[in-house]
């Protein structure tokens, strides 16, 4: 391992979590704007599915439509913004207590920094300082080049989902590469808890306990099939790795994206993993 992702990780595995008082969830990977991508159709079921969120706990999401990709072309960044006043208006019409920040679930492209200086594509919580990457499922691409590119604009790329790319968790080296030069990884909840396969449940355990990914999000699209579950993957990672953790990837460190500061660093609760 370099020198400066071992400075990135915290071996706490002999520490005691206190505990203390409940704070609210944020979510930085959500599809709840209507009609934009393969999230809900209307504006009807943007809110139940924003009354969900709440009912896990979340206090703040930031939508995350689907840009570039199949996408290329839709949901640019003055729609998304303008999609998303329309639906905090809504919201706040119907008592539902959920603020909404925007940003876009970017399909990994050339054009990435050409569209971001052009205003095309946003970051997330429109905050210019972090940018949700997609990564493609037909081909592994080293993304480097452009995490150095992004580095170079003050903005560091969150890996979405890395769990569900079987590319990844056969080739350690390349993400350490990537967590090197600035990246972030972020769990879907729902793959912790074994929603989409064990050998996706596997990778999202191995990412969590080797300390490289450092936030968890819902990537929630509706109340069924892609439905948010904050609070049982809260639980589940407090129980088989300490509350201290779960807060710190489900809560803080995510706080953190939304607020523009720096994402904090998790402990290893696998040596092993952590030094493949």
């Amino acid at each position: 391992m370099t020198h400066s992702v071992r400075n990135n990780l915290i071996d706490t595995q002999d520490s005691h979590p206190k505990r203390r008082r409940w704070q609210p969830f944020t979510d930085i990977h959500c599809h709840c704007l209507p009609g934009l991508d393969d999230g809900p159709e209307t504006m009807a079921e943007a809110l139940v599915l924003c009354q969900r969120l709440v009912a896990e706990g979340v206090a703040t999401v930031v939508a995350t439509p689907h840009q570039l990709g199949r996408f290329n072309g839709c949901n640019e960044a003055a729609k998304v913004r303008n999609a998303t006043l329309e639906l905090n208006g809504q919201l706040q019409k119907a008592g539902i207590r959920l603020t909404v920040l925007p940003g876009g679930d970017v399909r990994v492209d050339e054009r990435v920094c050409r569209l971001l200086q052009a205003d095309r594509i946003l970051t997330l919580a429109d905050g210019g300082k972090y940018i949700l990457l997609e990564l493609p499922y037909e081909i592994f691409i080293d993304i480097e080049p452009l995490l150095t590119e992004l580095a170079g604009l003050r903005i560091s790329a969150i890996i979405s989902h890395p769990e569900r790319h079987n590319a990844l968790d056969r080739r350690p080296s390349v993400v350490l590469k990537w967590l090197d030069v600035g990246a972030h990884l972020q769990i879907t909840a729902s793959s912790l808890l074994g929603d989409v396969s064990p050998d996706v449940q596997r990778a999202a355990w191995h990412f969590l306990s080797s300390g490289w990914a450092t936030l968890v999000a819902t990537d929630a699209h509706d109340i069924e099939a892609r439905r948010p579950r904050m609070r049982a993957a809260f639980g589940s990672i407090s129980k088989r790795l300490g509350e201290d953790l779960a807060r710190l990837v489900c809560i803080e460190n995510p706080s953190r994206v939304v607020n523009g500061q720096d994402i904090l660093p998790i402990p290893v609760h696998n040596q092993q993993e952590a030094h493949r």
